[in-house]
């Protein structure tokens, strides 16, 4: 049950952060070919659902 659990996590821990950037990536590349539109729009928001893009790095002092 244990081996089970931990080879589902590390499936995801692979496979979600692929899976956004894969749509990030088909995302850009249809803008640049055909311009702004309602698919590639809905990749982008897909994948930032998916694994949302690093923050700026806050400083506390």
């Amino acid at each position: 049950m244990i081996r089970k659990r931990v080879a589902q996590w590390a499936v995801m821990a692979v496979a979600v952060p692929v899976a956004a950037a894969g749509a990030r990536r088909l995302s850009q590349s249809l803008e640049s070919r055909r311009g702004p539109s309602r698919a590639s729009r809905l990749l982008s928001q897909g994948a930032d659902m998916i694994r949302p893009q690093k923050a700026k790095r806050r400083r506390f002092f």
